[in-house]
């Protein structure tokens, strides 16, 4: 079948991009994985991974996005969504509903993930406090 999506094919090995800083948040690196330039900005996905420790977290917020999706691939996070502490685990995928207010708030020093979200410039908006955050877990 033609494709008629005008996206473009895309292979990114790990040589071929680098974890770099400049994203979303200063305390992680981000590997860009080359898929909003293949869909020309309908989706990123990217591997994020923690760069220096927990301190103060994200922030309550809540992104302007049609579909977010997180695959923990090394390492475990600690999120709020709403109300409840999440702990996500390398292997775990967590479906972000649109709209829904969270807060990375505790990250192992191996934390990983792969992030996919459309679009690819996606907005994080800050939001009011939704409940206390726990402390973090000290790095050794």
């Amino acid at each position: 079948m033609l494709d008629r999506t005008g996206t473009l094919f895309s292979h990114v090995k790990p040589a071929d991009t680098d974890f770099k800083g400049g994203g979303l948040r200063d305390f992680f690196l981000y590997r860009d994985l080359g898929v909003a330039e293949a869909t020309h900005g309908k989706v990123i996905a990217h591997l994020v991974k923690a760069n220096l420790p927990p301190d103060g977290g994200t922030g309550w917020h809540r992104h302007e996005a049609d579909f977010q999706i997180v695959i923990m691939t090394k390492g475990w996070a600690k999120f709020m969504y709403e109300d409840k502490v999440t702990l996500v685990e390398a292997g775990d995928v967590v479906h972000q509903r649109p709209g829904i207010r969270h807060y990375l708030f505790d990250y192992s020093p191996d934390m990983e993930y792969l992030e996919i979200v459309s679009p690819a410039d996606f907005k994080s908006v800050d939001v009011d406090p939704v409940c206390d955050i726990p402390p973090p877990t000290p790095w050794p």
